[in-house]
């Protein structure tokens, strides 16, 4: 397994999905999203496998940019703003090759093999 958290230092499930990890011992690599930020390459894969933008944003979030994303029609033009603002992505993004989570899955991650 080649085990990608995309999350924040602050995030409490980012926190509870590197715990998870740790205690069965699968090693990972942990991404600051705020700090790197993930490539276009990665952003269009988790994109398909988690089955589009709607689930990959934070609609929680107090950022002014989520009230301006709620109107958007155009699914391109929400891609193309949260890959320019990458704060307003729900925390964690758990990636595994082409398979991807957001958010605490662990019911997920204990089928990745």
């Amino acid at each position: 397994m080649n085990i990608q958290i995309f999350g924040t230092s602050k995030c409490f499930d980012t926190k509870k999905a590197e715990r998870w990890f740790k205690e069965r011992r699968i090693k990972y690599q942990m991404i600051d999203l705020v700090k790197y930020g993930m490539s276009g390459g990665e952003f269009d894969s988790v994109l398909r496998a988690v089955g589009g933008i709607d689930a990959l944003i934070n609609w929680d979030s107090k950022s002014p940019d989520i009230d301006l994303l709620k109107y958007l029609s155009e699914e391109r033009q929400k891609e193309d703003k949260v890959y320019d603002n990458q704060k307003l992505i729900r925390t964690p993004v758990v990636r595994n090759g082409k398979q991807a989570t957001v958010g605490f899955c662990p019911e997920v991650w204990e089928t990745w093999n």
